[in-house]
């Protein structure tokens, strides 16, 4: 495994250690009802603090930072995530994290590449809306015509470079994209929850590393360990077809495999953003454009 500080660890106590490490020191005292005092040394809580705060003793906190070999109970769990005040997701993704911990160790897995059902891609081409397949690292396994519209010449890159964040941090997508930055941070953390999921994938790895590598923005935001399990939410996008569009996005399971979702964009009946979807749509039917459902080869 490589010692680069972001890397993703295959050894589930590091990831818990790192975890808990970040969160503590992004608290400040009086955010738990606790005085600042004078000549604090440290960012955030001291391990000693949020021991105090949780009930566990100081040193056992200790060896969880450290990532040395300890079982916290569900109780302790609970007790850290109130203490650190986390969201349902983040503690969702704490014990998670902890269930891991506590698995032996298992040998090298053989992982099959993500396919997309052949009933899913049927459904696909008669979707209305723009529709993609998402697989868990956020990899663009299929799309409908008008998600291909919305997602241009992205489409036309080879499969291991069809990736949602890829594609928000290319230099130019702020130009079409005007929330890029928001959807960037909400999406790092969607990977972050996906790669805990299966910790040690060979597609999580690779990605997590050639985008801190790649990209300072991606590489700040994943040292900050937020997690998200996102299921629905909001994109603006200016296409150079039909102008801005505001849709709503949902992402549903496919049935099979975990890991894959398809995700479908709408916008409210009768509305502005819906008339330009159907223009666009319209735009597609002309005999120039292609209209063929794409599918990672």
């Amino acid at each position: 495994m490589t010692d680069h500080p972001l890397a993703v660890s295959d050894d589930p106590r590091r990831e818990l250690a790192e975890f808990l490490r970040a969160r503590r020191t992004r608290l400040l005292p009086q955010d738990v009802g606790l005085e600042p005092g004078p000549r604090r040394r440290v960012a955030g809580l001291r391990r000693e603090e949020l021991a105090l705060l949780a009930g566990v003793s100081a040193d056992y906190y200790q060896r969880m930072e450290q990532g040395r070999d300890v079982r916290p109970s569900e109780q302790v769990l609970d007790a850290l995530a109130r203490a650190l005040n986390f969201s349902a997701e983040e503690s969702r993704y704490l014990h998670s994290l902890a269930a891991a911990a506590r698995t032996p160790a298992r040998g090298p897995r053989h992982h099959e590449p993500e396919q997309v059902p052949p009933t899913t891609l049927r459904l696909l081409r008669t979707m209305t809306t723009p529709t993609m397949v998402v697989g868990r690292f956020l990899d663009v396994l299929a799309w409908n015509p008008l998600a291909g519209a919305l997602l241009g010449a992205f489409t036309l890159l080879p499969p291991a470079e069809r990736n949602l964040l890829m594609l928000l941090l290319h230099p130019e997508a702020d130009q079409a994209c005007p929330d890029r930055a928001a959807t960037v941070a909400e999406l790092t953390g969607m990977l972050r929850t996906r790669i805990a999921a299966d910790p040690g994938h060979p597609r999580g790895v690779e990605l997590v590393g050639e985008l801190a590598v790649r990209s300072d923005e991606f590489a700040a935001l994943w040292a900050r360990h937020d997690v998200e399990e996102a299921v629905r939410g909001r994109m603006r996008v200016h296409h150079p077809m039909v102008g801005e569009l505001n849709l709503e996005w949902d992402a549903y399971p496919v049935p099979g495999a975990p890991g894959p979702v398809l995700i479908t964009y709408t916008a409210e009946a009768g509305s502005p953003d819906d008339e330009r979807l159907r223009l666009l749509a319209a735009l597609l039917d002309s005999p120039d454009t292609a209209t063929a459902v794409t599918r990672q080869p």
